[in-house]
């Protein structure tokens, strides 16, 4: 299918993008993620995303980045917490982190099971049974905003659909304001599940999860532990070329301007990217769909 451009029409809202990113390891992958963060911060993204997992180190490493994110940039972070590993005390404790550090979104979600997505879910006997609990003691202990995760192609561990639109209208019912995606390759899907959530009664914005490829063979064996199909066609484009890096990246850079376009031009009007800390890719997407870069932001004092 041809790329085709899209022009931004007047009668049009401009285009809201979201960036995720995840907490460093290492000196160089946090060289990587501050230049990322540095580079995108001028096209002016409505909340940057930080994730978070299970175990004190991870904790720690994601309030770093975000109490730093939302000291040091122009970007409104929302912080990712999970319902895995942490008593309803700690998250409490979390959460007062995160207000005392002028944080105000969370990303609340249930979280995988430390194992692994295929997993069986087992709810700490101290904490949080439901995602839905989190987003109301989110609500509660400092009237977040909260956004949510959602699956278009089911949860891996869900028995329908049907299921997992009732346990979104569950979140919303607890104070949930929008919906983000996984990752998702097949706009043709994420248009079905918007008409199965509108049926339900859903209004909230649910925002498409959009993941450039870096490379194939990873990103797909993710997508399908997730839930997300990965199209034969989209298969297809990266073929051949597992040794040729200049050319991947080229191609990655086509098939996500040509998913991105086709959403645009058929009314969204809020992205979200999973940029695994890497930036030209992200940058040159939101450039094709009319995005640029405002004044120069300069850096607040540490």
């Amino acid at each position: 299918m041809p790329v085709k451009p899209v022009p931004l029409s007047r009668s049009r809202a401009p285009v809201r993008v979201s960036f995720e990113f995840f907490p460093p390891k290492t000196p160089e992958m946090e060289a990587n993620l501050w230049e990322a963060a540095r580079r995108l911060e001028p096209l002016d993204p409505h909340f940057v995303s930080v994730t978070y997992g299970a175990g004190g180190t991870t904790r720690e490493r994601t309030h770093a980045t975000v109490a730093r994110l939302a000291r040091e940039t122009t970007m409104k972070p929302a912080a990712h917490l999970t319902c895995v590993g942490a008593s309803k005390a700690e998250i409490r404790d979390v959460l007062a982190a995160y207000h005392a550090a002028g944080v105000r979104h969370i990303v609340a979600l249930r979280g995988d099971p430390p194992t692994g997505i295929d997993a069986p879910y087992e709810a700490p006997p101290d904490g949080f049974q439901t995602t839905e609990e989190l987003v109301a003691e989110a609500r509660r202990v400092g009237d977040f905003e909260v956004s949510v995760g959602t699956y278009p192609e089911k949860h891996p561990q869900s028995p329908t659909l049907l299921h997992d639109i009732e346990l979104l209208k569950r979140k919303i019912d607890a104070g949930a304001t929008r919906a983000i995606t996984n990752l998702i390759f097949d706009n043709s899907a994420y248009f079905r599940f918007l008409d199965v959530a509108a049926a339900a009664g859903i209004s909230i914005p649910i925002v498409p999860g959009i993941f450039p490829v870096q490379n194939f063979k990873q990103t797909a064996n993710f997508a399908r532990r997730s839930g997300a199909s990965v199209p034969q066609w989209l298969a297809d484009r990266f073929e051949g070329l597992e040794d040729d890096p200049a050319t991947r990246r080229l191609v990655a850079a086509a098939v996500c301007a040509e998913q991105v376009l086709d959403l645009v031009d058929h009314g969204v009007g809020e992205l979200h990217f999973y940029t695994m800390n890497r930036a030209d890719l992200v940058f040159a997407i939101c450039h094709l769909i009319g995005l640029k870069p405002g004044p120069k932001v300069e850096a607040a004092a540490a």
